[in-house]
């Protein structure tokens, strides 16, 4: 099987990716798939104690010696639907063999693979909103599911606070329709509530987030900073995404820097990116916030020459890959330093 969201990666880019068929008829909420149960394994992506794609090193460079004490709960992007064909549904199924196992190859290992150097994996299956929901002029429909989806994310966290956290510190990070519903998480659990001191940081790339989302939580200044967030959507150089919210009440984050400042960064501040193939480039990637988003030169790698499209929306993490690991690690590392058990 292949996977689509990195078959996509760099169609994405060249503006070439096939269009999905919307679902079918309204919002319904008799016709959902059965809901998961967090309790049983199988509903989870990633869990400690065994072995998960999360848990995979992509390459010899990023091998760690020891893991900090610290979790992480990684919510995956949109991935569905996987078939434009069949999945017609306005939720995912977290039932269905080989959109899981397409869940895993995709987003699981070009991703959540991120932040294994960082903690202790935990990334539930969840019924997300179908990608067309985002463009539909059904907006009943359409908030429907993401409320669906993010209900099955909120009792996950639920049951992973009653059942595996024992009160270790917890990162929380997503990235697009992860982050929609990992900000939203955030917010409910952590902001302003005794429960703050004990995040470690968000990494919440992929959607705009406005300054004053959150009233507590501010974002991430210094590199090393704790208890506050990361976020950043990623453009191409002068461009100016009218179709998208940006300005300076948004926040954004540099992603080589780790500061909101306008300072320009430039590509030898990259430690590495990971492409399609888990292909391992260097230095391909400068970076400057630019109202409210990133700008980012077109990265040169094979293939790179046909690239069309400005948004490098699928690329946040992946043409950072190698920054966001180690600035993980190191607000776990300071966390633990500055907080200890």
């Amino acid at each position: 099987m292949k996977p689509l969201f990195y078959i996509c990666f760099l169609s994405l880019l060249l503006g070439s990716c096939a269009t999905n068929l919307p679902p079918i008829g309204q919002f319904d909420a008799t016709r959902v798939p059965a809901a998961p149960n967090y309790a049983n394994p199988s509903s989870w992506a990633a869990l400690p104690g065994r072995f998960d794609v999360a848990d995979s090193i992509v390459a010899a460079e990023y091998r760690v010696a020891n893991l900090p004490d610290v979790d992480v709960f990684y919510i995956y992007p949109t991935q569905y639907p996987q078939n434009n064909k069949k999945d017609r549904d306005w939720n995912a199924p977290i039932n269905d063999a080989d959109f899981n196992a397409h869940i895993d190859v995709s987003a699981m290992l070009y991703q959540a693979t991120l932040f294994n150097a960082a903690g202790q994996m935990y990334a539930p299956r969840y019924r997300q909103g179908h990608y067309e929901a985002y463009f539909t002029t059904d907006t009943a429909s359409a908030k429907a599911t993401f409320e669906l989806a993010y209900q099955d994310i909120q009792a996950a966290f639920e049951y992973y606070l009653a059942n595996y956290n024992h009160g270790r510190p917890v990162m929380i990070v997503g990235h697009s329709q992860g982050t929609q519903h990992a900000q939203r998480l955030i917010r409910a659990f952590y902001d302003g509530t005794p429960r703050q001191s004990k995040l470690v940081a968000a990494y919440l790339p992929g959607m705009p987030i406005r300054k004053d989302y959150f009233k507590s939580i501010k974002p991430c200044e210094t590199p090393e900073q704790t208890g506050c967030y990361c976020t950043w959507r990623t453009f191409r150089r002068d461009y100016v995404p009218t179709d998208r919210p940006h300005g300076t009440e948004f926040a954004a984050t540099n992603p080589l820097t780790w500061r909101t400042d306008t300072l320009y960064a430039p590509k030898l501040l990259n430690r590495s990116a990971l492409l399609p193939k888990l292909k391992v480039y260097h230095g391909i990637s400068d970076a400057q916030v630019h109202d409210g988003y990133i700008w980012t030169t077109k990265p040169k790698f094979r293939g790179s020459f046909f690239v069309r499209n400005p948004n490098f929306h699928v690329g946040d993490y992946n043409l950072f890959y190698g920054d966001v690991r180690a600035n993980a690690r190191l607000r776990a590392e300071t966390y633990l330093q500055n907080n200890p058990r």
